[in-house]
């Protein structure tokens, strides 16, 4: 009778155990996104398939948010890393890497779209989300990688979620150029507050003709140098407005305007990251406001 009582105690144990590992082996797949435009894209990409967990919230500076401690774990511990690359996420590469280099799939989204080259310092421009024709690129790469690493996400749902969030993507890109086909190929000219529209610019027919922050990261500072060169662009080009991030101050863009001389309309975009206020809240409205922020301002609106 004692053994017996043995026996089933030790059985107990055994199946709690068991029990236990199957609750572990049976949680939701996990994708871990850094920045927010990303992080939109990937929820609409696993369409309910998989835990989407953003880094980076909206309003936030790219080039310089940072995570928590626990927030590093969930990277570690992740089916799937996706982050921009190309340098654009300065304050959690560290992060990335080290999750990379323990086995952990990453996928830097801009390395595999083309990139370009920033205009003056020839680095590889990260901000390929400015154009969407290269965002529908991205949600293709995207919609692979959790195919291929996200265990428990069905392939075939996957794959329906990106095809028909590809398609809104691609419908976008075209009401942009006719948006766009309404300001004349002489005043497409942008003066933006650092490098971030390069490939809105190639994609749509404009020309980047100054930069406030003569950089790809908000992080440096322009000298006086700097800012007396872009003046005298403004002053040459005679463009009617300058383009600022609405996540960052404008000060620069503003004083670079009154300095100038000329009548220039200080514009904010929704450059590099999402808002929680009505106008940027997905990628698709963010390009929307965008593309009409900069033919309102082109077109003097």
């Amino acid at each position: 009778m004692r053994a017996c009582r043995a026996v089933c105690a030790l059985v107990t144990v055994v199946l709690v155990t068991l029990t236990g590992c199957a609750g572990q082996d049976a949680r939701e797949p996990r994708i871990v996104v850094t920045t927010d435009i990303l992080g939109d894209v990937t929820r609409a990409v696993a369409g309910g398939q998989a835990e989407v967990t953003v880094l980076m919230k909206p309003g936030s500076d790219p080039h310089s948010f940072g995570v928590s401690a626990q927030e590093a774990a969930l990277i570690e511990q992740a089916d799937l890393v996706v982050h921009n690359g190309l340098g654009l996420e300065e304050g959690v590469l560290r992060n990335v890497r080290a999750a990379a280099d323990a086995g952990v799939p990453t996928l830097a989204v801009a390395e595999g779209l083309d990139p370009l080259r920033l205009t003056g310092d020839g680095q590889l421009d990260p901000h390929f989300w400015t154009d969407p024709r290269r965002m529908a690129g991205a949600v293709d790469l995207i919609a692979e990688q959790v195919v291929a690493h996200v265990d428990g996400a069905d392939p075939a749902a996957v794959r329906a979620a990106a095809g028909a969030y590809r398609t809104r993507v691609e419908q976008l890109d075209a009401w942009v150029a006719e948006q766009v086909a309404t300001v004349p190929p002489a005043a497409r000219k942008l003066v933006t507050n650092h490098h971030v529209f390069g490939y809105f610019a190639q994609r749509y027919g404009f020309e980047v003709v100054g930069a406030v922050i003569p950089s790809g990261t908000t992080l440096a500072s322009p000298s006086a140098s700097d800012l007396h060169a872009l003046k005298q662009t403004v002053q040459r080009t005679q463009v009617k407005a300058i383009f600022a991030d609405a996540s960052q101050p404008d000060r620069l863009a503003r004083a670079l305007a009154s300095e100038a001389g000329v009548r220039v309309e200080v514009v904010p975009l929704f450059s590099e990251s999402l808002s929680v206020t009505p106008g940027a809240t997905t990628y698709l409205d963010m390009v929307r406001s965008n593309t009409k922020a900069i033919v309102d301002g082109l077109n003097g609106r």
